[in-house]
């Protein structure tokens, strides 16, 4: 008998929620990010936490852009199909210009890019919640 599969392996879960949580804590680490004060020079205990808080954030905003990135990725290249481009025909270029605002996210700390991504996170959930005909709302955590 002959089995075939979309994907690595024929589970058929997918959900854009995990790229979505993974792009909201990289704009929660970006404001944060923002947000943090440089303290007075001379205080090197409070230089200390200061440099402590800033490296967790931005290796906490890296690793998040990152797995938002590859879930992306799963999504684009096992989820959707030549049926759906054919319904969606901006699907190649939303997915690449997600894509594009990760790294954008990871090299920058930029309010405004850390939100685009998670614009362009909610466009694909739209997508994806529409190819299989149910309206799943759009909601984040914070």
């Amino acid at each position: 008998e002959a089995a075939s599969a979309h994907c690595d392996g024929p589970c058929g879960v997918y959900d854009p929620a995990s790229a979505r949580i993974a792009a909201e804590a990289s704009l929660s680490m970006t404001k944060k990010i923002l947000a943090l004060e440089m303290p007075a020079a001379g205080d090197g205990h409070a230089m200390a936490a200061y440099m402590n808080s800033m490296s967790r954030y931005i290796a906490i905003k890296e690793e998040q852009t990152h797995l938002a990135k590859e879930e992306l990725l799963v999504l684009w290249t096992d989820y959707f199909k030549p049926h759906h481009l054919e319904a969606y025909p901006n699907l190649h270029d939303t997915f690449w210009k997600a894509g594009k605002l990760c790294s954008a996210v990871k090299v920058e700390v930029s309010l405004q890019h850390a939100q685009e991504l998670m614009d362009a996170i909610k466009e694909i959930h739209e997508i994806f919640w529409a190819t299989k005909g149910r309206d799943v709302p759009w909601t984040t955590s914070s």
